[in-house]
């Protein structure tokens, strides 16, 4: 992979990630879709709630909007 961000997205599109936001929320789910302004779409989202192998219900798709973003973990 390339160390050239939007190179990272593009190689992770259809790939499950992690979205840390500014909140200190985080995100899982497979990336579908972003923009250059690294605004996101994912789907088949969970959100990690801090316990053992637990994860709140899934949501179908969230945006996210790139200010929002700490990090990306593909």
């Amino acid at each position: 992979m390339s160390g050239r961000p939007l190179d990272v997205l593009e190689a992770s599109l259809g790939e499950r990630v992690t979205v840390r936001l500014k909140s200190g929320d985080e995100y899982v789910g497979d990336l579908a879709g972003y923009d250059q302004h690294m605004n996101l779409v994912l789907e088949d989202v969970t959100i990690p709630d801090g316990g053992v192998d637990e994860e709140a219900p899934a949501e179908d798709t969230t945006i996210i909007r790139g200010d929002n973003v700490v990090s990306i973990t593909p």
